[in-house]
């Protein structure tokens, strides 16, 4: 589980060969982990993702993302989700309206992330 610290933020950015989270154990599983590393955001390659955070109807997502800021944890998921929101427009809502804010992003890719995180620390 890489650890670093990106214009001020802690970042977990974890590995694109780990298990597929899938349940809400698993998310469970990253809020104990972060709070453990003391770190505020959680980056989560999108091949990581279960099927099921994609189909709004399942409402893993929504518990997912409502999980997180519950703790105060920001998630960024990274990877190109153009697929996911080509065929639902509910899901390409969620992805316009979460990079509105701050708690939850989705990112093309880590470059996008550190520049994200430049930009929100200029202000």
């Amino acid at each position: 589980m890489p650890i670093e610290e990106l214009h001020g933020v802690r970042v977990d950015r974890l590995d694109v060969d780990g298990p597929a989270i899938a349940t809400d154990d698993d998310t469970s599983d990253l809020i104990g982990g972060a709070w453990s590393n003391r770190v505020t955001l959680i980056a989560i390659p999108v091949e990581r993702l279960d099927e099921r955070f994609f189909d709004l109807s399942s409402g893993f997502a929504g518990e997912m993302l409502g999980k997180l800021g519950n703790y105060r944890l920001r998630i960024a998921i990274v990877g190109d989700v153009s697929e996911h929101t080509a065929a639902s427009g509910a899901f390409a809502a969620l992805v316009r309206e979460s990079n509105r804010g701050d708690g939850a992003w989705f990112v093309p890719d880590a470059a996008a992330l550190e520049t994200r995180l430049a930009d929100r620390a200029r202000r």
